[in-house]
């Protein structure tokens, strides 16, 4: 077979597969839009009309019957193909649409009745002894007129679209409109005027030509908006190939039982070549999204960070208000406690019996509050990085015995029992800042106190792997294993502290802690449970 005569059946293949491929890939891009389907629609249509057209030209003169009827479904698929136009440019280029009532009560049966008057002899009737002059009727002019104002009104609706659309799609707008207008020139003037003006038929062969543009600007339009990547496009041309060749195999076939090989074979590469596609593509399209994802996830981080910045600068001004705040509470408290302190001791002159007891809970109280001050204090040096540590070698052992001295009082009133035992080999001197190491044990023994209703208090000062370690162990309320990791946070303490101490802060353990790293110590609590005493273990 002489590649040269088949030359306009090679061509009319090629475009029909093309146009499928692209209405199959376009509608699996998104097959809930209704803008895919209406592209499918018109894609199966213009491969309808572009085989019966091709047909019927290749039969003419040799047949009249096979002729007519193949002439008759080519302006039938004709019919629905300028529908499907229509609908197209209706919908372009929505997801969803709300079609209007006269869309489905007027339009679709005008075009169903149409349609199938074309099948009638009502438009054509007979044909001619030539063979090729097909013998017409009135029934031509409705379908003239239904396809020629489908046609004009759906270019009139995507030219309005055009105009009206703003931004970065108007492009895609105007690629569309671009080959559309290109496309149905060709088809007005070759499938149109000359056959039913001049009668010049021989050009109705190539209809499939005068959709390339509209195929070429539609694709361009298509790969422009990114929604195919190279692999994509790779994938789409490998089998596009593939299919091309086993279909210039069977179009050159000179047996009909290899053209039934190859044509089997096409159908089957058709089939797995749009499977492959769409298989690549959602693989893109997943890929696409993880890409999205993380570039919105490392959006929100940026945003994250920022907002962290900000509550940061917000935490250090509240800390340097908490700062100045306790600054200013610090004096009219040591004056508070000092004067009631002169008062106690007499220093203004006697003071009766019921006063006071007065004037002692005004010294107990201010002394509390200048403690809990003294804590904040502590904090916001340390969260705004003063904290000054005075460096001095001292006997931590003479802290240990002058702070258990002081706070002997108190669990003699409490009417508990003390001890203090410290190991007489031991060497107990430390480069540090004493004050700071002092506030530590009396706030450990300070506790012990509180916590321990009845029983007894122990200090146990000892060395244990070449550290300085003490102790402080009481038959106080312990506590439960839950609660002592979060011990040493700020503003946190036992389950039940605040029924035995309600004036506890929960942070004398953390200001404890922080002072006690700070001279690359290590501290700790231990306790067997609630009801059986606590043991707080401080090693520098």
């Amino acid at each position: 077979m002489d590649i040269l005569k088949n030359f306009d059946l090679l061509f009319v293949g090629l475009t029909v597969v093309a146009i499928g491929i692209l209405g199959f890939v376009v509608f699996l891009n998104n097959r809930k839009s209704i803008t895919s389907k209406s592209f499918l629609v018109f894609s199966l249509t213009t491969v309808l009309y572009s085989l019966f057209n091709y047909f019927y030209y290749t039969t003419t003169g040799k047949n009249p019957i096979i002729t007519l009827w193949l002439l008759r479904f080519t302006i039938f698929s004709a019919t629905w193909h300028a529908f499907s136009m229509f609908q197209l440019f209706f919908v372009f280029p929505e997801g969803k649409k709300k079609f209007p009532r006269y869309y489905f009560s007027l339009l679709l049966p005008v075009v169903i009745f149409v349609s199938f008057l074309t099948l009638t002899k009502y438009t054509f009737w007979g044909i001619e002894e030539d063979g090729i002059t097909a013998k017409q009727s009135y029934g031509l002019i409705p379908f003239a007129l239904i396809v020629v104002s489908l046609m004009f009104f759906g270019v009139l609706l995507l030219v309005r679209k055009t105009l009206k659309t703003t931004g970065p799609i108007k492009n895609q707008f105007k690629l569309v409109l671009t080959g559309t207008v290109f496309t149905f020139i060709l088809i007005f003037l070759f499938n149109i005027i000359l056959p039913n003006v001049y009668l010049i038929v021989k050009f109705i062969s190539f209809t499939p030509i005068y959709f390339l543009p509209y195929i070429f600007f539609t694709s361009y339009a298509v790969l422009k908006q990114g929604l195919f990547n190279v692999k994509v496009i790779a994938t789409e041309l490998l089998v596009f190939s593939l299919w091309i060749l086993i279909l210039v195999r069977t179009l050159l076939s000179d047996r009909w039982q290899d053209w039934a090989l190859n044509g089997g074979l096409l159908i089957i590469l058709v089939v797995i070549g749009i499977f492959l596609i769409r298989s690549v593509f959602r693989e893109v399209t997943q890929r696409e999204k993880i890409e999205k994802l993380a570039q919105e996830l490392n959006q929100s981080n940026n945003k994250l960070w920022v907002a962290n910045e900000k509550l940061q600068e917000l935490d250090r001004v509240k800390t340097e208000f908490v700062s100045m705040a306790t600054h200013q509470l610090r004096s009219p408290l040591t004056a508070i406690k000092g004067y009631a302190s002169m008062l106690l001791e007499n220093s203004f002159g006697p003071v009766e019996e019921k006063a006071r007891g007065a004037v002692d809970i005004i010294f107990q109280s201010s002394q509390k509050l200048v403690k809990v001050i003294e804590d904040f204090l502590n904090i916001t040096r340390m969260e705004l990085g003063t904290m000054k540590y005075e460096q001095s070698e001292f006997d931590f052992k003479n802290v240990v015995e002058s702070i258990s001295k002081e706070l002997e009082v108190n669990v003699e009133k409490k009417g508990l029992q003390f001890l203090l035992e410290v190991d007489p080999t031991g060497d107990y001197k430390l480069t540090g800042d004493s004050g700071k190491l002092a506030q530590v044990v009396g706030n450990l023994i300070d506790n012990a106190i509180k916590y321990t209703p009845s029983g007894w208090i122990k200090v146990t000062l000892g060395r244990a792997e070449n550290k300085i370690r003490l102790t402080i162990s009481d038959s106080g309320v312990g506590m439960p294993a839950e609660v002592i990791p979060k011990l040493f946070q700020k503003f946190t303490r036992a389950g039940d502290a605040g029924k035995i101490n309600i004036s506890g802060t929960g942070l004398g353990l953390y200001v404890a802690k922080q002072i006690v790293e700070a001279h690359q110590g290590k501290i700790w609590a231990e306790s067997e449970g609630v009801g059986k005493g606590s043991k707080f273990v401080v090693e520098v």
